[in-house]
Parts: structure tokens; sequence; C-alpha cells
């Protein structure tokens, strides 16, 4: 159920033989969002050659690429094998290339391809999503420090805190972990402190 996605649009180019090659990167949440996402790159470059393309999203399980009128599987299926290779999905890379005269052959192109999508992967912001479970923990003070020390014990992550009368703290911790966490919060805190399971959520952990 974890995945690693980015969290904004990046863009990276470099030329290849005085062709310029524009790795675009975004994140989506469907196939509608891909394929807006491409159509607002090649609206952009309409002067380009070529608006090569992948993506890879969750809902539907659906990964579609295009070589965009490249010789077959030199364009989109790099684009498409550096997603699968990084572990991202929700997310599509549009490569723009504006020809430069030289022809580079099927396996200068598949590099070219790989590379600019690479570096479009490089300039984005990964997000590590794991599942989680909001847990909202009521504590008196004396035990705020000791329950803060098990936290990296279980790479629980305050997400938001109020010290009023007492403390309130929200922790996203990973729902595999919940189960030992509460016992060991029970335990540290003799049974004093209170916990109320909030659902689950996605949390990006690369903030940690």
């Amino acid at each position: 159920m974890d995945y690693l996605t980015v969290s904004e649009t990046a863009k990276a180019s470099f030329i290849e033989k005085r062709s310029e090659f524009i790795g675009h990167i975004a994140p989506v949440r469907n196939n509608d969002e891909a394929v807006e996402f491409v159509n607002s790159i090649k609206a952009q470059h309409r002067k380009a050659r070529h608006n090569v393309y992948a993506y890879i999203v969750r809902e539907d399980n659906i990964s579609r690429y295009s070589d965009d009128g490249e010789p077959q599987g030199t364009g989109g299926v790099p684009v498409l094998d550096v997603l699968k290779k990084r572990g991202l999905t929700d997310v599509c890379i549009v490569v723009t290339r504006y020809f430069g005269g030289i022809l580079l052959g099927g396996g200068g192109l598949v590099r070219a391809y790989s590379h600019a999508a690479s570096i479009a992967c490089d300039a984005a912001h990964i997000m590590d999503m794991r599942l989680c479970h909001r847990l909202k923990i009521t504590t008196d003070y004396n035990m705020y420090g000791k329950i803060s020390y098990i936290l990296p014990e279980f790479e629980a992550v305050t997400t938001d805190s109020d010290f009023g009368a007492d403390v309130v703290l929200e922790v996203a911790v990973k729902s595999g972990d919940v189960s030992a966490f509460t016992d060991k919060l029970t335990e540290t805190t003799n049974g004093s402190a209170r916990v109320e399971d909030c659902g689950e959520l996605y949390y990006d952990f690369s903030k940690r």
C-alpha cells in the first residue's frame, strides 16, 4: 500500500547533438489528470518535433506511454522504464524534443529519453507515502517526556500538538505498527494516556 510519488511539477533539460530534450514531471491522481498534463505540455511546445510521454497511476492500475512519432520503443518505453525503476506512481513524465537536425539512432534515442526522464525525477521532490493511522493521544505533562521518547522507536511522526490543561498529540503511526505502538504507550504510561484512532491517512515520510 505504500508508494513513492512527486509533490509538484518540475523539469530539467539537456542538449544531445543539437537536439534539446526537456523532461517534465507532475503528480497525477488518475488517467484524466495524466492526459490533461500531457496535453498542457504539448500546447506549450507546439513547435517541438516530439512530446513523448509515460505515466503510471494507482487508480485502475493504469500505465501508458507514447513514442509520439519516434521509432517504436525508443521514446515512451524508456520513460516508462525510468518510472518503474524509480518505483514512482501517480506520476506522469513528458519529454519534449526539439530536433537539432542530427539523427541519434535507436540506441541514442533510448539513452536520451531515459536521461531526460531521470533528470526530471531528480529535479522533483520525491514523496515517500506510507499508509498510517492518525492517533490522538491525550496525556498529562508528567507523561509527555516518556511518550516523546518512544515515538522515534516506531518512526511515529507528530503532526499536531496542543499544550493546554493536558497535552494532546496527533501522531501518524505506520499501520503495521499501530498495535505494538499502542501496547508500548499503555505500558509506558501505565494506562493513563488516552488514545483515539482517527482513521487512516497517507503521510509523506520523506519530510521526517
